[in-house]
Order: structure tokens, then sequence, then C-alpha cells
């Protein structure tokens, strides 16, 4: 604990990932960063005059509140000499000195991670592509990474969870301040890393210093949607300045979304048009493991109240075999294309919301199985999370 302790204090300090970088380069690790002769970080290359005043503070005091929050948190710290820590990014510039994790980090290095992005104003065109490609590449055994914001990002990690594959979402800001639906399914399906430790306040640079750890996790970066100049271009030039290869969507050739992607393709990024169209450059590297996933969509989510919750539907309406009334004719309908497993989820979801204990207990069913399914119910909208682990039905009646 008390050699955490000092990576705690390390990624914590108010200093630049090249700064805290250049210090793990410098000693080794943090604890003899920490202890090093007073004057000396000033004359460290990569760390600044003002940067070194800040590091010779040497202030402890927010690292156990920091581990406590992760404890609250349910965050893995893993640090820049543990096993886990992925060796792909020991290799890009200024390497985070500490990750905090939530869920299951999968083997890095062993497996084809695939960044998918592109712009948030994403155009109808620009989502569904998003969201099925990154469900063939789950569908063909690689792992998409998102960095969940609005538009094509989070529709791949969408789609990565419709195919019931890997995804690692990595922040832009510390944990607790990530307060989207898509993080919480993360959380217990896929993985969500971040190097801002618990309490954290947000910078607008933490934006573009994530792109160089989405990138450094990923073999190959595909870019669905983007603008001549955006972010999503930004994203792409950190790739290729790591080495990575670069995939691109075409799309028209007079539509403003499409006119960085368009430019990509005619410098050389491979044009995709499925998820194999990736996987396949990689089928070397990783033997037996990615297959061609096909080319099929990732599945529709039905008709959606998007604007408030659903009325408490009353015990006659929620009867099943009730095939006479109207109401629930329609209901059938939406519900046509749901497994047996998912069926008696939603037929056990009571009133307006119920507590995913009730759920199970009323089911019959195991616990991972019933987590499973409103997990997938959620992605395809037909089920609404609320707070405190109860869920209500997400489905119109026509």
């Amino acid at each position: 604990m008390a050699a955490l302790e000092y990576w705690i204090w390390l990624s914590a300090a108010s200093v630049s990932p090249r700064a805290k970088a250049a210090l793990i380069e410098h000693y080794g690790d943090a604890e003899a960063a920490y202890y090093a002769p007073k004057g000396v970080y000033a004359l460290i290359p990569g760390i600044t005059g003002q940067e070194a005043e800040r590091l010779e503070k040497r202030d402890r005091r927010a690292a156990n509140k920091i581990l406590g929050a992760c404890e609250e948190q349910n965050l893995r710290v893993v640090t820049y000499h543990d096993a886990a820590y992925p060796k792909r990014l020991k290799n890009i510039f200024a390497p985070p000195v500490v990750l905090y994790a939530k869920g299951k980090l999968p083997d890095v290095d062993s497996e084809a991670l695939i960044s998918v992005i592109g712009t948030r104003k994403a155009s109808y065109y620009g989502q569904k592509m998003g969201r099925d490609l990154a469900y063939q590449i789950c569908k063909g055994g690689g792992t998409v990474v998102s960095l969940l914001t609005n538009g094509v990002d989070a529709e791949a990690a969408r789609g990565a969870l419709l195919a019931d594959g890997k995804c690692v979402a990595v922040l832009g800001t510390s944990h607790e301040a990530e307060k989207g639906y898509l993080a919480q399914e993360l959380a217990v399906r896929g993985a969500l890393i971040s190097e801002y430790p618990p309490g954290t306040r947000s910078q607008r640079q933490f934006f573009r210093e994530r792109n160089r750890i989405a990138a450094g996790l990923s073999v190959g970066v595909l870019v669905v949607e983007a603008p001549a100049r955006s972010g999503t271009r930004l994203f792409a030039n950190e790739a290729l300045e790591q080495g990575k290869e670069l995939f691109a969507v075409p799309g028209n050739v007079d539509a403003e979304n499409c006119a960085g992607c368009l430019e990509m393709i005619q410098n050389g990024a491979k044009l995709v048009t499925c998820g194999w169209d990736v996987l396949e450059e990689f089928e070397g590297l990783f033997p037996g493991k990615l297959r061609d996933g096909g080319r099929e969509s990732a599945p529709l989510v039905p008709k959606l109240n998007q604007e408030k919750p659903p009325e408490p539907p009353t015990a006659e309406k929620k009867d099943v075999d009730k095939e006479n009334e109207g109401d629930y004719i329609d209901l059938r309908e939406q519900l046509a294309g749901l497994s047996a497993d998912e069926l008696a989820v939603v037929t056990a979801i009571e009133k307006q919301s119920s507590h995913v204990d009730d759920i199970i207990a009323k089911t019959g069913l195991p616990t991972a199985a019933v987590l499973r399914v409103l997990t997938l119910l959620t992605i395809k909208k037909y089920v609404k999370r609320n707070p405190g682990n109860y869920y209500s039905l997400n489905i119109t009646k026509k």
C-alpha cells in the first residue's frame, strides 16, 4: 500500500502527462521520484519550471482520500509497473503513470483492439455505420475501443454490446464525472479506464490527452465520419504518429461529415465497408482469433418513448396471454423478436419499475443470466435503467 501511495501522488499531481512520464523514465518508479533531492525536478527534460515547483511540494495528503474513493467506486488502480499495465501503452508518448479501471480490462496485448471513432454530430448514416461496424468487428473476434462521446463513438459502444462483444472505453474525465448509461453498462460487461484519479476537475485538454491512450491501446483506428477539420481528424493524426493502421468509411462527396474520411482514403487509409475489411489486416498478428464476422447489421431497436417514462401498466394489460386487448397486441408485436429469457425478464418488470432482485426472483433465472439480459434490453432500449438498480419498461403503445 505504501508504494501505491506514491503512484497515486504522482497521478494526482497538477502537472502534464509528459512531466509525469519524464519522472518515471528518469527515476524508474514513483517512490524514487518522490524522494528525489530538492531542486532536481527542474533539471529533468520534459518538466517545466512551474511543474517542478508544484512537484516540490510533495503533497501526498490526497492519496488516502483517492484510494478510499477508488474502493467506493470499484476502481482498480493499475500502475506503470503492474503486470496488467498494457505494454502497448508503454510505447506511446507520455504513457499514463496510472490507469484507473472499472470492469474487466481485457488482455490488451494479445487482442485486436480497434478504435471506432467519428464526429459527435453524426448523420443517421454515420451512426448506423458506427454501430454496425463495431458489431461486426466484435462478431469477428475483435475488441472495440470507444471514447463514449455522442455520435459515432457512442454508437460504436452500443454495437459492441449488442454483439455481446468486448469494449474498452477511454474517458477524458475521472470516473465519477461520466454518468451516462453506456458507461454503467460497460462497467458490468466491458471496461472503462481513465488516467485521472477520482475527484479530478475536468479540463478541456483532458479530451485531447485521452486520444493518445485510446490510439495506444489499439492496433488500428477506424474513422466512420469526420469533417475536414474536427477532433476526429486530430485523433487520426495521433494514431498515425503512433504508427497505427488507419481505416475510413466512404461517404457522399458533397457531405461535410464525409470530407475528412474521403481525404484519408486519398492519402492511403484503407476503405472499409464491413468489419472484416479491418480485421483481415491483423489476422497474421492474432492467428486463430479473428474471423469474418459477416455484414449483418446490429439489431434494430423498437419504437420508443424517448420523452417520458411509460405509464405503469395495469395488472390486466401485463398479462401476456390477453391477446384480445388492442394495447397488448401492439406490445406483443414490438416484443416479437425477443428470446424466451428476454420475454421472461420483460414480463417480470412490474408497475413503473422493479428492482433487479425482484426481477431475478420472479424469472427464476440465474443472476448472471438476468443481468446479461437486462443489459441487452437496455441497449436495445426496450428497458430503461433507473437509479438504485431499478428497471422500467421503455415501450410505447400505438
